[in-house]
């Protein structure tokens, strides 16, 4: 995905933006009229929580913008990742790895360098006619990805996935948290299509963003079709930016959006999705751009059923947007809670006493094998260990005491305090398994 303005979901930036109007339906989601999403903005904050619950750190000696996942966050973010990458791969994308930064010549051909320049980082001289560029977008290689070899009109629509690197030279005063960066993980996506396969392909990549946001707990705020604005900071004629207009409105029939001119990507217009942080700032997540931009530039064409050469349009997409971004937004949404299919630890075992040790991490290596998360604590009271279990949002607690160990029972706590009847060990594992799997927002399943 190419940059747009700064508001872009690969900017990893706050936009001013606006939201759906107040009342009514956007993406599928009530706005309640005088209402914010996340309440007490004071007391939400995913940079304390982060501390709190050692998802991540930002170190000086590291650099501003430069975050360090530590292993809590690591482990939910990789649960995130798979299942994007798994959603990806059942609706057909093809998944690739690309460097992380390239030639300075393949972002003058890509029009980053012309375009964007202001916010890449310097280009890196190896020798008088040898310089390389960190990438701020990952289009340029996904491009050579396609012309890698000639391509038929069979072949499309051909979907090229990635969750990859690229930078952005952010002012250090404007860094904070995993809200704005420098070094950004993006989810990222290029649709290469026929013309006419544009408007059920951007339906399509609507569908798989409800899908991802359902599943992790994204609320939106709102869609917004962004458009040129006056200037010449754009590419293309207007013809093709009409026709790109008129396919992204087409795809948002029976849907509430806002018009944004200005704050198209220098190539296109694009779907923005939004969402609003706990103090109320609005920013994109996910993005669907219309881009007749990069083909022409990249001289990409596939052979099409008559023979002739024909040139694709090229749909850049996100839809979850940087990792970064996005759990800056779950963290503060969940409140640190997450979902138990991606919380860093699932399940903590507490032994009562030593003599339980044995059973816990027995039961330990069951739970790992079934392929949970789980702790064994032994260190401190009981009602210490609990409170920091609750402390660290664990969604599941198991308690064993020396009649548990004995029957192959676990006494079972949720996350919120509600403890269910001891019940057999296998039973436990089967539950938490089951939510897990299904990726359910609750912690029992549905009565």
């Amino acid at each position: 995905m190419s940059p747009a303005r700064r508001s872009d979901v690969t900017t990893v930036d706050q936009a001013p933006g606006r939201s759906a109007p107040e009342g009514r339906a956007a993406f599928g989601v009530q706005v309640a009229s005088g209402s914010s999403p996340i309440q007490e903005p004071d007391m939400i904050d995913h940079r304390r929580l982060g501390r709190e619950l050692d998802l991540f750190v930002s170190d000086p000696l590291a650099g501003a913008g430069l975050p360090i996942w530590l292993p809590a966050g690591a482990a939910a973010r990789h649960a995130v990742e798979e299942y994007v990458r798994e959603l990806e791969r059942r609706s057909g994308h093809q998944h690739v790895y690309s460097p992380p930064l390239g030639k300075r010549e393949l972002f003058e051909l890509s029009g980053h360098l012309g375009y964007f320049a202001d916010d890449m980082f310097p280009p890196m001289r190896l020798s008088a006619d040898d310089e390389f560029v960190l990438r701020p977008a990952l289009c340029p290689h996904h491009a050579l990805v396609f012309r890698a070899r000639g391509r038929s009109y069979r072949e499309l629509p051909l979907r090229i996935a990635e969750l990859g690197g690229m930078y952005r030279s952010e002012r250090s005063g404007v860094l904070g948290g995993l809200s704005r960066v420098r070094a950004i993980s993006l989810n990222d996506a290029h649709t290469f299509c026929a013309p006419d396969q544009v408007g059920a392909e951007v339906a399509r990549i609507l569908r798989l963003i409800r899908e991802a946001h359902a599943a992790l707990g994204v609320r939106p705020a709102g869609l917004r079709l962004s458009l040129r604005g006056p200037g010449g900071k754009y590419v293309g004629d207007d013809a093709q930016w009409a026709r790109a207009e008129e396919l992204l409105r087409g795809a948002l029939a029976g849907v509430d959006y806002v018009e944004a001119p200005g704050e198209a990507a220098f190539y296109g217009p694009k779907i923005d999705i939004q969402i609003m942080d706990a103090a109320g700032r609005e920013s994109t997540i996910s993005t669907i751009q219309v881009d007749f931009d990069k083909p022409e530039r990249f001289d990409l064409s596939y052979t099409d059923s008559d023979g002739s050469r024909r040139r694709p349009v090229m749909l850049h997409r996100s839809l979850v947007g940087s990792m970064e971004r996005l759990f800056a937004y779950l963290i503060e949404v969940h409140e640190g809670a997450f979902p138990a299919w991606y919380a860093p630890v699932q399940l903590v075992l507490l032994p009562v006493d030593d003599g339980q040790a044995d059973a816990a991490a027995e039961l330990a290596r069951r739970a790992v094998d079934a392929g949970l998360r789980v702790e064994v604590d032994v260190a401190g009271s009981l009602g210490a260990r609990v409170r920091d279990a609750a402390r660290r949002r664990v969604p599941y607690l198991g308690v064993l005491g020396a009649r548990e160990a004995a029957d192959g029972r676990l006494a079972l706590r949720l996350r919120g305090g509600r403890a269910l009847d001891p019940m057999p060990a296998a039973a436990v594992l089967a539950l938490i398994g089951g939510q897990v799997a299904a990726r359910a927002a609750d912690l029992l399943p549905a009565d």
